[in-house]
């Protein structure tokens, strides 16, 4: 959708041009902002997280700019933020909260391995990457069938396919994907 006919869309019918985007990008800001928060909040700050983002878009689309642009890098914009802003208010509330003594904190011992952490998180980075790579629909696809643990009957409905049609897209995806994680070397093992 683009600024134009969202700005035309808005005046006939407000309701419905507000439905109409939030149908249309809910996954991807959700795809977003689960990317920044997903192992800092639970699942509830992340769903209101999205909610802001499309609050605050629905108050700033007055004052953007009249243009011919996709919306979706405009929303792209508010979501990142928005994420960002979430993710530090979370740390933020986290560290007031948490009192520890610095001596106290020397001495317990961590069984953390960070080098391992470090890799498994370089590792998931380069794996997102790749996923990203494989385009739509089949991104969508993958991410909401393995990190939303969505059946293909939901995939379908939110992006108007048959579950079947689902099935055979992740399957083929999965495919190109092992391929383009084997030419990257990238191990999905541990």
């Amino acid at each position: 959708m683009t600024d134009k006919e969202f700005r035309a869309k808005m005046k006939k019918s407000p309701d419905e041009a507000r439905r109409e985007v939030f149908d249309e990008y809910c996954n991807y800001v959700y795809t977003i902002v689960m990317r920044r928060l997903n192992a800092h909040c639970c699942r509830e700050d992340i769903e209101e997280c999205v909610s802001d983002v499309f609050i605050d878009f629905f108050r700033s689309s007055e004052r953007i700019g009249k243009r011919n642009d996709d919306l979706k890098g405009f929303i792209s914009l508010i979501a990142e933020r928005r994420a960002i802003d979430t993710y530090r208010r979370h740390i933020k509330n986290y560290e007031n909260n948490t009192s520890i003594d610095e001596d106290f904190f020397a001495e317990i011992p961590s069984a953390e391995n960070i080098v391992k952490n470090a890799e498994r998180t370089e590792r998931n980075a380069l794996i997102l990457e790749k996923v990203r790579e494989l385009g739509e629909p089949d991104s969508t696809i993958i991410i909401q069938q393995y990190y939303y643990n969505r059946s293909p009957i939901e995939i379908g409905e939110t992006i108007s396919m048959t579950a079947d049609a689902v099935r055979k897209r992740s399957l083929r995806a999965r495919k190109r994907l092992k391929s383009m994680l084997t030419d990257a070397d990238v191990s999905l093992g541990g």
